[in-house]
């Protein structure tokens, strides 16, 4: 039995052998050989002595001996935690951040620095500190850009001699302590009550302007109208007293010549042969030719015009200038219906404002550390105020 066994044991052994020797071989390439990806690079010590940097793709190293150290070649986001600090003007805030770095020399970053990614957040930390302390509250919430560049470049020196380069710093959110937002919000409120007071303050002087310069111009219109009309009234009672007057004198005349011509009636009926007729009966007749006509008869080559005015009569009642003064009365009374009508357009689109000051001016000024002395005397500007409205166009 013991014989079996001896040699049974020396028919294994070449085998045992020959897997050990295998797997040492395996063992050995898969130590000696090293798979760099693309996004990769690779620090090679062997027997703890830096030797090189492994490219991407297929490297041979020193089987058993050597150590290997990977850097990632991409940008990498590191979050930088919140963090609390105090303004230059003691109000207390909280910030967070974003970094942005890549690793531009592997060699530097294994040497130089132990953990190049928690250097770089402990430095980002301590930095957005530094510069938010060195800022006033209102800095700190509306100049973000200020932050990241100043951080950027804060970081820049130290992390160049460890070869990472900081691409770009991003402040997420700035917030104060809750009693300084709560009087933020207080004095956001006062401010917009006081733009809109401002606002109802300038839009009731607007109306109460347009409300004058409307009553101007109507009160204008009504003038010309009743100086038009009083003078029309006047002229029409000049000329029907003088028709009255002239109808008057042509109803005399006619009864003259009626009278006449009965006389003439009652001497022709007599017997005798001859009459003898004064001149003044033949102008008579004269002017009853023209009644029963209705035309005017010459005498000595002139019509007679004694149902039309004279100059004296023309002159008295002014009919000759009637045309003039109503033309007068027109160009005085006449408005530039156009023109209101763009203005009133211009003001509706809010275009044209006057001497209306825009809020924002009318605050600017409020706000100037000179006003109080400079308006201290209150009915100084009211009076300013007033001369202003007086002196806008009409």
């Amino acid at each position: 039995m013991a014989p079996i066994l001896l040699q049974t044991g020396l028919t294994l052994a070449p085998a045992i052998v020959v897997l050990l020797v295998l797997a040492v071989a395996i063992i050995t390439v898969y130590s000696a050989v090293e798979i760099v990806n693309a996004y990769e690079k690779r620090a090679l010590t062997v027997f703890g002595d830096y030797r090189k940097l492994l490219e991407p793709g297929i490297n041979f190293v020193p089987p058993f001996v050597n150590k290997t150290y990977t850097f990632d070649m991409r940008t990498q986001t590191l979050d930088v935690p919140r963090q609390e600090a105090i303004t230059r003007d003691n109000s207390p805030v909280t910030a967070d951040a974003v970094v942005y770095i890549r690793v531009m020399d592997a060699k530097k970053a294994f040497l130089e620095v132990e953990d190049y990614t928690r250097a770089v957040s402990n430095l980002a930390q301590t930095t957005l500190r530094a510069v938010l302390g060195d800022m006033e509250l209102d800095d700190t919430l509306s100049k973000r850009q200020e932050i990241n560049g100043r951080i950027r470049k804060e970081l820049d020196e130290p992390t160049d001699e460890w070869g990472i380069r900081v691409e770009s710093v991003e402040v997420r959110e700035v917030n104060p302590s809750p009693d300084v937002q709560q009087a933020m919000e207080q004095q956001t409120s006062a401010e917009r009550s006081r733009r809109a007071m401002i606002l109802e303050a300038q839009g009731e002087r607007r109306s109460a302007v347009e409300s004058a310069e409307g009553q101007k111009q109507s009160n204008i219109i009504r003038a010309q109208g009743e100086k038009q009309s009083q003078i029309l009234e006047a002229q029409g009672d000049a000329v029907s007293t003088v028709l009255r007057a002239k109808s008057a004198e042509s109803m005399g005349e006619r009864a003259v010549i009626d009278k006449g011509m009965e006389t003439l009636e009652s001497i022709g009926q007599g017997e005798s042969t001859t009459f003898v007729l004064p001149q003044e009966l033949s102008s008579m007749l004269g002017r009853y030719g023209k009644h029963l006509t209705g035309s005017d008869v010459r005498e000595d080559g002139h019509d007679l015009e004694s149902l039309d005015f004279d100059d004296d009569t023309r002159e008295l009642i002014g009919l000759d200038d009637i045309d003039e003064i109503l033309n007068e009365i027109d160009e005085d009374a006449e408005l530039d219906i156009e023109a209101m009508e763009q203005k009133a357009e211009a003001i509706k689109t809010g275009e044209a404002t006057g001497n209306i000051q825009d809020p924002d001016d009318v605050i600017a000024e409020m706000d100037q550390p000179d006003r109080s002395s400079a308006t201290s005397d209150g009915t100084a500007t009211s009076n300013a105020e007033t001369e202003e409205l007086e002196s806008e166009p009409n």
